[in-house]
């Protein structure tokens, strides 16, 4: 069973988005979706918001998120 994650990131002229930017531009995206099991790590703009950011995060079971918990 996989367990997904909905994370909503709110801020203040444009912190949100840029925060979601820096970490795919750094490879940090990249580096946790290369995580043993992770499934999905993907970022999504509501289009009525500009100040918010939710992020999905699936992973394959609760110890794969464990582990990227204690990640840097």
């Amino acid at each position: 069973m996989s367990i997904v994650v909905n994370i909503y990131y709110s801020g203040e002229n444009g912190s949100a988005r840029q925060f979601a930017k820096e970490m795919i531009s750094s490879g940090t995206v990249d580096a946790i979706r290369n995580e043993a099991g992770n499934i999905r790590y993907d970022y999504f703009f509501p289009l009525g918001d500009e100040e918010t950011v939710l992020l999905i995060d699936s992973w394959e079971n609760q110890e794969s998120i464990d582990f990227h918990h204690q990640s840097p």
